[in-house]
C-alpha cells in the first residue's frame, strides 16, 4: 500500500515537513510505502476553467500537476499539509489540489485523506475544514486522530516542540493505516459502494 504526502509550505525543512516526516516514520513501521511530495515552493498557477481536461484527463498545464496524478491514481492514501496564512492553506498548494482533482477523471472513492494545519498560533481548523473539501466531494474517507489534525510551531524546528500536536499526528497515520488497511479488505470482499448516475443541478432561478 502506497500514501502520498503533500507539503504545501513553502520551506521544504519547516514545521510542516516534520509534521509529515512523522507521520511517514509511522507508515514505515506499518509496511505502507510513504512518499512526500514537495508542492509549496513550486510555481503552479491556478485553473483557468478552460476545460480542456475534461476531454483529455489531464491538464493543459504539463506541470507538477499532472506529473503528480499518476502517483495519486496509485496511492491508497493522500495526506495534505499546509502552513497556516490569514486562517486558510498555502495558496500555492489551493491551486496544485485544485487542479489536480478537477482535471484528473479516475475514481477516488474509497482513497483515504486527511490534512493537517500547522501555525504559530491560529487559524488551525479553519485551514484544516478548507483542506478536507477536497475528500468530501471526491467520496473519500476523512482519516482523524485524538484531536484535530495541527501542530503549533513559528520558527522552523519549534513543531517538534509541541509534544500533543506530534502524537496526534502518529496517531493519525495509525488510524489511517488501519482505515486503508479496513478498506482494502471491504473491497476485496464486498466491492465499492454502488453508484447512481449523477443527479446534476444548477440553483438558477
Amino acid at each position: 500500500m502506497k500514501v502520498l504526502l503533500v507539503n504545501g509550505s513553502p520551506k521544504a525543512n519547516g514545521n510542516t515537513a516534520l509534521a509529515l516526516k512523522e507521520m511517514a516514520e509511522i507508515f514505515a513501521q506499518e509496511g505502507i510505502e510513504a512518499e512526500i511530495i514537495q508542492v509549496g515552493n513550486k510555481d503552479i498557477r491556478g485553473c483557468i476553467a478552460c476545460g480542456s481536461c475534461g476531454k483529455t484527463a489531464k491538464c493543459v498545464f504539463n506541470d507538477m500537476v499532472n506529473e503528480i496524478a499518476p502517483k495519486f491514481e496509485a496511492a491508497d492514501g493522500l495526506v495534505i499539509g499546509s502552513p497556516v496564512y490569514y486562517a486558510s492553506a498555502n495558496a500555492t498548494l489551493m491551486a496544485f489540489l485544485q487542479r489536480l482533482f478537477y482535471s484528473t477523471r479516475f475514481d477516488k472513492t474509497m482513497k483515504v485523506g486527511a490534512s493537517i494545519a500547522i501555525a504559530r498560533r491560529g487559524g488551525c481548523s479553519a485551514t484544516y475544514d478548507e483542506m478536507n473539501k477536497f475528500f468530501g466531494i471526491s467520496g473519500m474517507p476523512i482519516a482523524s486522530s485524538q484531536y484535530w489534525n495541527s501542530v503549533h510551531g513559528g520558527a522552523p524546528g519549534q513543531a517538534a516542540e509541541d509534544l500533543e500536536g506530534m502524537q496526534t499526528m502518529r496517531t493519525l497515520a495509525r488510524n489511517m493505516t488501519f482505515l486503508m488497511k479496513a478498506i482494502a479488505l471491504g473491497k476485496e470482499q464486498f466491492g465499492l459502494p454502488e453508484k447512481e448516475p449523477h443527479a446534476w443541478t444548477n440553483f438558477i432561478r
